[in-house]
């Protein structure tokens, strides 16, 4: 496992995005994790965290591509501290994008985007926290493809749960690849996950608790 990889599940955890305990998800699991990306707040946080989508970016896409585009609402500021991650890192001038809920109907910048505008033949990676059924994806590809003739590269999240979609049979994230033909790929997996933590934060009791989830929600 890359070093930066370590270093960030540490980070996750140590922001408080990370928990272990007892959740009800909204699919209405019980799961023995839960990450919430809203919890990094500081500034220091969020140069982390651009810091590591850009690094994640680059092992799993490369740099070319134009636009990084981040749906609303989470994916807003992913989107901008990604494009300054990208920058620092690597010199790349990437320009960010995002989508609102719904569209501006005045101003020099009505419409449907806020930030890039997006042009014919525009190479675009999306950014998003943590995908679990690829909903936000089915709203957030066809305002894409509507706004211009793009290429999605490839989408970026924080962390794989890799658990079975909404297929059941397939975690959301291969569904999501053989749905729209990109790539899906993530800074870390639960099971980078508990490699790094097992025998400190990660307990015997709470390692068990984590495999008979995956017993029942974990793609086979």
């Amino acid at each position: 496992m890359q070093e930066y990889k370590r270093e960030f599940i540490d980070f996750m955890v140590e922001a408080g995005v990370l928990k272990f305990g007892d959740f009800t998800l909204k699919s209405g699991r019980k799961s023995p994790f839960f990450m919430n990306a809203g919890a990094y707040v500081t500034g220091d946080q969020l140069h982390r965290l651009g810091l590591a989508y850009a690094r994640a970016i680059n092992d799993a896409f490369g740099l070319d591509f134009d636009v990084v585009f981040g749906p609303a609402y989470k994916g807003i500021p992913l989107s901008v501290i990604t494009c300054m991650g990208l920058h620092e890192l690597y010199g790349k001038e990437a320009r960010y994008c995002s989508d609102r809920k719904e569209a501006k109907d005045h101003g020099a910048d009505k419409g449907q985007l806020l930030g890039s505008e997006l042009h014919d033949g525009d190479r675009v990676v999306i950014v998003e926290d943590v995908t679990t059924s690829g909903k936000s994806i089915d709203e957030t590809y066809p305002k894409l493809k509507a706004a211009a003739d793009v290429e999605v590269v490839g989408l970026m999240v924080s962390l794989n749960r890799m658990e079975v979609g909404k297929g059941g049979v397939k975690c959301a994230q291969d569904e999501i690849s053989e749905r729209y033909g990109f790539p899906v790929a993530s800074i870390v997996s639960m099971a980078e996950v508990v490699e790094a933590l097992d025998g400190s934060v990660i307990t015997p009791e709470l390692k068990a608790a984590i495999d008979a989830y995956y017993e029942q929600y974990g793609v086979k």
